[in-house]
């Protein structure tokens, strides 16, 4: 019995190439402007702490060096917590002024109500902050889509995700054992921590994603998208 579903995002739920052709560019464009104007919020000046300590210092010393160590890592897709928070921020901006829109495969609506009508609870885990992942949702071309999610974890509240700890700790907060879980992720080292952590696993392999190179050698169930995962009886 599958008691809940975690989804990944990119590649999973939605377009990788939206994220990084889209969204990053978005962000990366403004992160000098966006925190010059917003240097004073607490949280803002917290993530760029963060980013001072990796350089060396416990204050922000130098805001160009923080601003310089953002650009690289958003050109470097690193999982960086202040990176994602700073990035949430920027885009939550964006939907706001109607600049941006979260992607979502039709599929996934799909699947997310078959799952809802079946009373099997849905939640996300993305490297994607929990606002950033919040504010996707909000504003997808099929609309708000925050009402058919509960819980919303991020790489700062459940921890990396090719660690099987961050999957014990997510099946604690739901409250399940983690035979009753399902994690469906384009990510095969992804898959394999949730595996290892007791979980079921469902690897996404869609045709338009694009992929570099052969694809890794992996036994998790193959689906070509998230509809085949929620009309399977027993996932």
């Amino acid at each position: 019995m599958t008691g809940a579903v975690v989804l990944d995002i990119e590649g999973t739920t939605s377009s990788a190439a939206h994220v990084h052709e889209v969204l990053f560019p978005y962000a990366r464009a403004r992160l000098a402007g966006w925190i010059a104007a917003h240097r004073a919020d607490p949280e803002v000046q917290r993530a760029l702490t963060e980013v001072s300590r990796y350089l060396g210092s416990d204050t922000v010393a130098d805001e160009t060096a923080a601003v310089r160590t953002l650009q690289k890592w958003s050109d470097e897709d690193r999982k960086a917590g202040p990176l994602k928070k700073l990035q949430g921020m920027i885009w939550s901006e964006g939907y706001q002024r109607k600049e941006l829109t979260g992607h979502v495969y039709p599929d996934t609506v799909e699947a997310l109500d078959t799952w809802r009508e079946r009373g099997t609870g849905i939640h996300i885990y993305s490297s994607g902050s929990v606002q950033a992942q919040q504010q996707w949702f909000r504003h997808s071309p099929y609309g708000d889509l925050r009402g058919r999610l509960t819980h919303y974890f991020d790489t700062s509240n459940a921890g990396p995700k090719t660690a099987a700890a961050s999957y014990r700790t997510i099946a604690a907060a739901l409250a399940l054992p983690p035979s009753d879980l399902l994690f469906a992720s384009d990510t095969p080292a992804e898959l394999d921590a949730a595996r290892a952590a007791g979980w079921r696993t469902g690897w996404i392999v869609r045709t338009t994603e694009k992929r570099h190179g052969a694809a890794p050698a992996t036994d998790h169930p193959t689906y070509p998208d998230l509809a085949s995962v929620a009309h399977e009886e027993a996932p």
